[in-house]
């Protein structure tokens, strides 16, 4: 039972099966205490096959996921799957029209948008604290992780990997589109990888540039170059300067500026269920999951294009 902010929610679920096909996976899956008593499967699809699943989550390498949703949609269990959704366009049609051939409940992992400091950032824009959002501002900045084997194989590789834009720039297109309320209409992009050859051809830096609906501007800066030293794995901002004020969140902090008032620390956030439990709510009682599938979709394609922009050194159409 989920209602008002101060409302404590208690979720219990069971994970009665798991999938694993790796030496990594299965190293995980043994150290897991919470998946001792799991069934495990070395092929996904006997495990659909043999179980009767309420709901799966679909966390495997990038370049298997559109195969793995499908056959999950043909067996018309709930999906929570890792980002991006695909690695192609075509993919995602694919998955689209699987998943309203079968009416299968479909999530993906972008929690950013239930945190307290973007619910909160959202809700000024909506009540037009800052005036019409016209320049975004976004940044993702992570530890790069090889040196202590955190980083496998498969994402040294495009054909696998898919890029840095769709990997990790999906959190912020969505967090911007969402927070704002504005839609992107055109991007161009640059990507690289640059001196650390162990990356093979996982990009360490890119830079995207958006056109607004509302002719303003939008652009997101990613890198795996934050410093082993660094108290945290990541360094998230987020800048919606808008024609009245800007709201902005960077370490660990939501601070409002506005014609009428100087900087301030915004600290009464409202709150929301986690995305996973936020996704289940909905499938057992009926309520609205605060990730519609439009958006997923909509997202996927624009992060899509992005990296096609810096591939091709053009300015798309989105």
């Amino acid at each position: 039972r989920i209602a008002g902010r101060d409302t404590i929610a208690v979720l219990h679920f069971q994970v009665v099966a798991v999938a694993v096909s790796t030496h990594r996976e299965t190293q995980r899956f043994q150290g897991n205490r919470r998946l001792a008593s799991a069934r495990r499967y070395d092929d996904y699809r006997r495990m659909l096959d043999a179980e009767k699943l309420d709901a799966v989550a679909v966390c495997d390498q990038n370049w298997q996921r559109a195969a793995t949703l499908i056959a999950c949609a043909e067996r018309g269990v709930a999906i929570a799957a890792e980002k991006p959704l695909t690695l192609t366009l075509e993919e995602l049609e694919a998955v689209r029209k699987a998943v309203a051939r079968h009416k299968t409940r479909l999530t993906m992992l972008l929690p950013m948008r239930f945190s307290p400091p973007y619910l909160g950032m959202k809700a000024i824009v909506e009540r037009g604290e800052i005036g019409e959002p016209v320049a975004i501002g976004a940044q993702k900045s992570y530890k790069l992780g090889i040196a202590r084997g955190q980083r496998p194989d498969w994402m040294r590789r495009r054909k696998t990997y898919g890029g840095t834009i769709p990997y990790i720039g999906i959190h912020m297109v969505d967090l911007m589109r969402w927070a704002s309320g504005r839609e992107f209409v055109e991007a161009a992009a640059f990507q690289s990888v640059v001196g650390v050859p162990e990356m093979g051809e996982m990009e360490n830096n890119t830079a995207v540039i958006f056109r607004l609906d509302n002719r303003g501007t939008a652009n997101l800066r990613m890198d795996y170059l934050r410093p082993e030293a660094a108290l945290t794995h990541g360094d998230d901002r987020l800048r919606i300067a808008g024609t009245k004020g800007v709201v902005e969140y960077q370490a660990e902090t939501l601070t409002l500026l506005t014609a009428e008032q100087g900087p301030r620390r915004i600290t009464d956030l409202p709150t929301r269920l986690p995305l996973f439990a936020d996704f289940l709510d909905s499938i057992y009682n009926a309520k609205p999951h605060h990730l519609p599938l439009e958006d997923i979709y909509r997202v996927t394609e624009i992060v899509l294009k992005a990296r096609e922009a810096a591939e091709t050194n053009r300015i798309l159409r989105l």
